[in-house]
């Protein structure tokens, strides 16, 4: 069936050893998530970590498929209220159709490049900081371009008793 093609597929995610015939907490809860089985308000990441425990055998680590469908029968009383059980996991399955597994890196470079942005535009930049710059960015006076090397060899530290000591130890200056 579908749900089990579904299933499958996220029972497989992120761990190659897997045969597919049985899914992890882990993987059962972002199912849950990508197919919006969870919604944040009837069915929430706390339910399924429950339901997931309630269905598997007491030492084990994963479910089957027989047991994701318990889970998902009890899933839909609680998302689809009024329905009844057989109808819950019907609607279900429907939100699981055709779903993979969502991987996030696009949304990670999308973030990193905002961030970027945000410090680089400086049609963003407000109150003063407008002010020190100029239409294409750059700095309009001497401070805007960076503080200016400036190496004091007089001495080690701040100590005034040691000025004109640093070539004395450091013949040549290095």
């Amino acid at each position: 069936s579908e749900a089990e093609k579904t299933f499958q597929r996220f029972a497989v995610f992120g761990d190659s050893s897997s045969s597919g015939a049985e899914i992890n907490n882990k993987n059962f809860s972002k199912l849950c998530q990508d197919c919006g089985i969870t919604d944040g308000k009837t069915v929430t990441s706390a339910d399924v970590d429950t339901v997931f425990n309630k269905v598997k055998a007491k030492d084990a680590g994963t479910i089957t498929f027989q047991q994701f469908t318990e889970a998902m029968k009890e899933l839909s009383q609680k998302r689809f209220q009024g329905k009844s059980p057989d109808q819950g996991l019907q609607d279900i399955y429907q939100l699981m159709e055709g779903k993979n597994p969502a991987t996030t890196s696009g949304f990670y470079q999308a973030a990193r490049a905002g961030a970027a942005d945000q410090h680089t535009d400086t049609s963003k930049y407000t109150c003063s900081h407008q002010e020190c710059l100029d239409d294409s960015g750059k700095g309009k006076d001497k401070d805007a371009a960076g503080p200016e090397e400036t190496t004091d060899n007089s001495g080690y530290g701040r100590d005034p008793k040691s000025a004109g000591t640093y070539d004395k130890k450091n013949p040549g200056g290095k």
